[in-house]
């Protein structure tokens, strides 16, 4: 099974799910900056690049103000690590691609960087250091690692997976910070502010919203309106079948439903987000005893999501709500 690269386990997901550090999607819902310079950022789906005098940034050293505290980067890094295949997508967004050295396992995308054996999972020092790095980025467990690589003098930045698209893009300006991009890294969130806000825009209108079963593998775990990637499907005017769900508040917004609930729910359409690690599709959803009769199965609203997309918080959410927004408009 290829293995999910899903959010921080403490923040995200429950812990039958807890597979490899980084979302699943928990993935994030809105905040508002200028998108006047909009159009001078890189894609978010797009590995971005910055000439010598964007990259400058703003002078060194320089303390940002992380989920793991008060950290200090003393120089402008030129070999940073990340062990979080999200902030990887991040680093690169940004224009920071020439200063990776290095990218956890998990790290696919964007293609070019470089990858290694290294875990954010189960990290380990003397393979982290062996590359000399003067940054490294996680979303898991940053306290532990932090305090051992202090040893080596390298500050350790945690991304953990946020709650909401606020948090995203405050991680954004705080990865810009601590790489000196901080002006492309705001470029990069006016961009994607700018095109979620059209995305949610062209979303079709109705009189209810539209419900729907997101699935994250399955035995059926979910996730409830009020996650990360609850919020952003709320754009769309869509709302989870999870929400009335039995423990859903206390399993942090991602219950396992039963497959009667589901049944019983009737949802209008169904989200894959395992079609990769657990090879789902709208046909093996059909073939599930009783499902055929769902009215998300008989109309072919199943929307298959790819795994990573659907499970990192970074620049390709934008993918993530396409994928769904063209899927409603198709079955309106």
């Amino acid at each position: 099974m290829i293995r999910r690269v899903l959010p921080a386990p403490s923040r995200l997901l429950p812990a039958p799910l807890r597979r490899v550090i980084t979302p699943a999607l928990a993935l994030a819902a809105a905040a508002g900056l200028a998108v006047a310079a909009a159009g001078c950022a890189s894609s978010p789906g797009t590995p971005g690049g910055a000439s010598p005098a964007a990259s400058a940034g703003r002078a060194f050293p320089v303390t940002i103000a992380a989920a793991n505290g008060r950290v200090t980067v003393e120089r402008r890094p030129a070999a940073i690590i990340s062990l979080s295949p999200t902030a990887t997508e991040m680093l690169y967004a940004i224009g920071a691609g020439s200063q990776v050295r290095a990218v956890d396992a998990d790290s696919d995308y964007p293609p070019g960087a470089p990858r290694t054996k290294l875990s954010g999972l189960t990290p380990n020092i003397e393979a982290i250091v062996a590359y000399k790095p003067d940054l490294v980025v996680v979303s898991y467990d940053a306290a532990t690692l932090a305090k051992r690589l202090a040893a080596f003098s390298v500050p350790v930045l945690d991304l953990p997976a946020p709650p909401n698209l606020g948090g995203e893009y405050a991680e954004f300006l705080q990865l810009g910070e601590a790489t000196g991009h901080l002006a492309q890294a705001r470029r990069e969130v006016a961009s994607l502010r700018a095109q979620i806000a059209r995305i949610a825009a062209a979303a079709p209108r109705h009189s209810r919203p539209i419900t729907y079963y997101y699935e994250l593998d399955q035995t059926y775990y979910s996730v409830t309106s009020d996650t990360f990637v609850g919020k952003l499907l709320s754009l769309l005017g869509m709302k989870s079948i999870a929400d009335a769900a039995k423990g859903a508040a206390a399993a942090g917004g991602y219950p396992q439903l039963s497959a009667e609930y589901i049944l019983k729910a009737n949802p209008d359409y169904i989200i894959l987000a395992d079609t990769i690690c657990c090879h789902q599709s709208a046909a093996t959803v059909a073939r599930r005893p009783g499902w055929a009769s769902l009215t998300a199965v008989r109309t072919g609203h199943v929307i298959a999501l790819n795994d990573d997309i659907a499970s990192r918080w970074g620049p390709r959410i934008v993918d993530l709500l396409r994928t769904v927004l063209a899927a409603i408009r198709r079955g309106r």
